[in-house]
């Protein structure tokens, strides 16, 4: 799959504001400072598609990119870490919910999460959420170019195995570095495979 044109179509600022023409999408989401808008730029082959931070928490809208006039990817805010307070905290969970409840185009939300640690208690409260919500996902592990290979496997395995608790079997496992560009042709090849059997559905 390669991709040829990306345009930011829009930022909504409610699931009301969405798109509504019924491409595919497919969602990014992840911790803050998780490494979304550098793997989202890796992928597009775009520098400058997604600012990228410092800053933890700078995603606050739903941000959509149509790609090739195909599909869409999605990138929503991030969970876990917003300065302004609880109260603005608890309206991007509510934005994030709606999102995913309310939306009929999803094809997969990637979950990114950071390789470099063991399981975190946010990352595991949202992939449950998503179990709970019968909302399809893949776990896309983020920054694998810095752990040794030991580690790497050590914290994706404990990943899992945290996962069962809550879940029966395992979800595709997808290892990436917006630095090396590692997994950017599994992400796109499972997102084409993903589109060709909707469009022949």
């Amino acid at each position: 799959m390669q991709i040829k044109i990306v345009a930011h179509e829009k930022a909504a600022v409610s699931v009301g504001d969405c798109p509504v023409d019924g491409l595919a999408e497919f969602a990014f989401i992840g911790r803050s400072n998780v490494g979304k808008s550098s793997l989202i730029n890796k992928l597009t082959g775009l520098k400058n598609l997604c600012r990228v931070s410092k800053t933890p928490g700078r995603t606050q809208l739903i941000h959509f990119m149509l790609v090739d006039g195909r599909w869409r990817l999605v990138d929503l805010p991030g969970y876990g870490f917003v300065k302004s307070g609880k109260k603005h905290r608890e309206k991007l969970e509510d934005l994030i919910a709606s999102y995913f409840v309310e939306r009929n185009h999803l094809s997969c939300c990637f979950l990114l999460i950071d390789s470099r640690h063991g399981p975190q208690d946010t990352d595991l409260d949202f992939a449950a959420w998503l179990v709970a919500n019968a909302v399809p996902f893949a776990l896309v592990f983020t920054k694998c170019d810095k752990p040794k290979a030991a580690i790497l496997q050590r914290n994706v395995d404990a990943f899992i195995e945290a996962m069962q608790g809550f879940a029966t079997g395992s979800p595709r496992v997808i290892l990436t570095s917006s630095q090396t560009g590692e997994g950017r042709r599994e992400l796109l090849g499972f997102i084409n495979s993903c589109l060709s059997c909707e469009e022949t559905e």
